[in-house]
């Protein structure tokens, strides 16, 4: 046979298998809705909440922001009827996880994630916030769905004054979260400082850069990330929330995506056209390894570690660590750095019991309640932006 005529058989299915593997991409890109507008992200243009008449709707379109557990976005509002300058926060019990979150702690640390982009979304807008917690008493804990639908988590009442931008404003409209990797640099002492001032005569917030505390800290991380992911039913809570491509992060706009493993651009729509294909990729197992790995990664490049702790464990203790939450994931903004929970290890169920008690033994004096463990550093790149309902759905009857 000619040397020629062999190069040109070799050369044929080469074209074949290049072809092939093109439109394999191609598909992927299909399945995934690469060509499909993001209409989720919408939220987090700057001038999306302009379009609104009413100021209240404009405070909370911001809140919508604001980090939330699950990325759920468990909030309700209400116009107050016979007063334009008032409206109440109430959770949605529609949209609890029981399984990671059974004594709904979360849910009301993420409350108050909501009020304090509220307030300082006020002061943009030229009102002073007054935020009442439980205007209409506390929740009876023996009928908690039922109250929560019963009674307010706040009363927000908004009042007319020159607008006076919060220095931390800019920094809403950025990710709260950044789960990627974080440079080795320490936190400066001034870093430090800023996070921990930030502390009221009810909560603290204290930032770990020693090499003990990190290591130990870390140690728990793991501890947690194993024991959750041995829990099928916390995690199978997680993967139905799970969005896989841009037409379920369309229709849905809250739960996980695949920005959130840390995948973005070209390689997150050839990503989502495989786990939409083969679903089975991001569930069971697979899941629950990929859940371990991303917890190590974490730690593995994490410079100073924060945690938020409060004097009692009060619903509106609660609400307030989540406000305060809130201030810290933007003047870590402002301080050049990002945030990530890691807050499996305060979780309350059965399985997280023991590394929920040692982690409490050796962080909070006297009887406090960790509200939320956070690792902090300088990213190594900016995080993608998630997903975010209209704030029109949040509405409930007005009173």
């Amino acid at each position: 046979m000619k040397k020629g005529k062999v190069k040109r058989m070799l050369w044929i299915p080469a074209v074949a298998i290049g072809s092939a593997a093109l439109l394999l991409i191609v598909a992927l890109l299909c399945v995934s809705g690469i060509f499909r507008s993001p209409a989720y992200l919408k939220p987090w243009e700057k001038n999306y909440a302009r379009q609104f008449q009413d100021p209240r709707i404009q405070a909370a379109a911001h809140g919508l922001l604001a980090a939330n557990g699950h990325n759920m976005q468990p909030w309700k509002i209400r116009l107050d009827h016979g007063n334009a300058n008032v409206f109440y926060l109430y959770a949605d019990s529609s949209r609890l996880t029981p399984e990671v979150d059974p004594l709904n702690r979360q849910m009301m640390v993420t409350q108050g994630a909501f009020l304090e982009y509220v307030r300082i979304a006020g002061l943009e807008l030229g009102y002073a916030v007054d935020i009442g917690l439980f205007p209409h008493g506390p929740y009876d804990e023996g009928k908690l769905v039922e109250s929560m639908n019963q009674k307010a988590v706040a009363k927000i009442t908004l009042r007319k004054e020159a607008a006076s931008s919060s220095p931390l404003y800019s920094f809403m409209f950025r990710p709260d979260t950044n789960r990627g990797n974080y440079r080795t640099a320490p936190l400066t002492d001034e870093q430090a400082e800023v996070l921990r001032s930030l502390g009221t005569d009810r909560l603290e917030v204290e930032v770990f850069r020693d090499e003990a505390n990190l290591s130990r800290l870390s140690g728990y991380v793991i501890q947690a990330a194993k024991a959750e992911a041995g829990v099928p039913r916390v995690m199978e809570e997680s993967q139905v929330i799970f969005r896989a491509n841009e037409y379920d992060k369309n229709r849905y706009r809250y739960g996980f995506s695949m920005e959130g493993q840390g995948t973005a651009g070209f390689m997150k729509h050839v990503m989502q056209g495989v786990v939409t294909l083969f679903p089975s990729m991001n569930r069971g197992q697979a899941a629950s390894d990929r859940f371990v790995q991303s917890a190590q990664a974490s730690v593995d490049h994490t410079p100073a570690y924060a945690i938020i702790r409060s004097r009692d464990n009060s619903r509106e203790s609660q609400v307030e660590s989540g406000m305060l939450y809130s201030r810290l994931v933007l003047q870590a903004h402002a301080l050049n750095l990002a945030l990530q929970p890691l807050s499996q290890a305060l979780e309350e169920y059965p399985e997280m019991a023991a590394v929920y008690q040692t982690i409490h033994r050796d962080y909070s004096p006297q009887g406090s309640t960790l509200q939320m463990l956070v690792r902090v550093g300088q990213p190594v790149k900016e995080a993608p932006l998630s997903m975010r309902r209209e704030v029109m759905e949040l509405l409930g009857e007005d009173l």
